[in-house]
């Protein structure tokens, strides 16, 4: 905030730092990546944060927040990919990151929630799913020094079971008109 940047120039440069975190995974340094990637990370952790403090929370920034972060989802997991990790493994690692998050959206569209409490959309299915970005960050962070290819497998199968989770919770709480 001292710095008088504001939470789309955050975003940015969150999204900038993850795309080198993904050069520096596709040509395997990864102890690069992960370094470039906590950047990224931090960025994203702070830029709500400056919306909420400054005023300056909107529906567009919330939107690009999501889908900045999905990009970074996406460059991330195939840099490792294109890194020497099994790309069938990339692959389904970021299927279930798109489709956990996916449900989200799908939520706030079918079942109408809009409503927001401290710059978030507030809906039923914020609480449920066991392994979201926060997770899937950290386990590429802490993988990144030991074996990638186990990282992604964590969490292609964690995101998919989270899905689950949250596809189990909306059939037993939201079957209605």
């Amino acid at each position: 905030m001292r710095l008088g940047l504001t939470p789309n120039q955050l975003s940015f440069i969150s999204l900038v730092a993850g795309v080198i975190a993904a050069v520096f995974y596709a040509t395997s340094r990864p102890a690069s990546g992960a370094a470039s990637l906590l950047l990224s990370s931090i960025f994203d952790l702070v830029d709500g944060e400056v919306a909420r403090k400054t005023g300056r929370s909107s529906a567009f920034g919330a939107a690009i927040d999501w889908i900045v972060d999905k990009y970074i989802d996406a460059f991330i997991i195939i840099g490792i990919g294109l890194g020497g990790v099994d790309l069938r493994i990339a692959l389904f690692a970021l299927f279930g990151s798109f489709i956990n998050t996916f449900i989200k959206p799908v939520v706030y569209s079918e079942l109408g929630y809009r409503d927001r409490v401290s710059g978030k959309i507030d809906d039923p299915i914020e609480s449920v799913g066991f392994f979201g970005r926060p997770e899937t960050i950290i386990t590429i962070l802490f993988f990144s020094f030991l074996r990638l290819d186990i990282g992604l497998l964590i969490i292609a199968v964690m995101t998919h079971l989270s899905a689950l989770q949250r596809v189990i919770y909306l059939y037993r709480n939201c079957r209605g008109p």
